[in-house]
């Protein structure tokens, strides 16, 4: 088997430059690069996270519909395709209350995850894409 890890994660949006000042100043990425893709009318910005290498992929491409937007995690699971993005957070009550202050929406609030020793919450985006928010080690 090869090895193999996750490089990045792509998200669709509306607001390109929008969502990704949101995703920067929410999780403390950083802008890496930013492409166009002229035969298709794509325009891609990449975001990468400067302590740990996590990289997010934000894509608008004109004329794009929003799709399945789920109220919450349980709507999310109905659908057979992306559900939601997760980030590790250091302090879930702190990062929750800040990460809503900055324009997301409120889906779960902080609680006891289903995984032991993890506590969790959700939130969406501005653009109505689910996030969890997780933090591990809790009893």
């Amino acid at each position: 088997m090869a090895e193999a890890r996750l490089d990045h994660v792509g998200l669709s949006v509306h607001d390109l430059d929008a969502a990704a000042e949101w995703y920067c100043a929410a999780f403390g990425y950083r802008r890496e690069l930013a492409l166009r893709v002229d035969p298709i009318d794509l325009d891609i910005v990449m975001l990468l996270h400067p302590a740990h290498g996590d990289r997010l992929e934000l894509l608008h491409r004109p004329g794009s519909v929003a799709g399945l937007r789920p109220a919450n995690p349980a709507e999310a699971a109905l659908s057979e395709a992306y559900g939601h993005i997760a980030f590790d957070v250091v302090d879930l009550d702190a990062d929750y209350q800040r990460i809503v202050g900055l324009g997301a929406r409120a889906v779960l609030e902080p609680r006891p995850s289903p995984e032991v020793g993890v506590r969790m919450a959700f939130v969406a985006d501005p653009e109505g894409n689910l996030v969890e928010l997780m933090q591990r080690g809790h009893p």
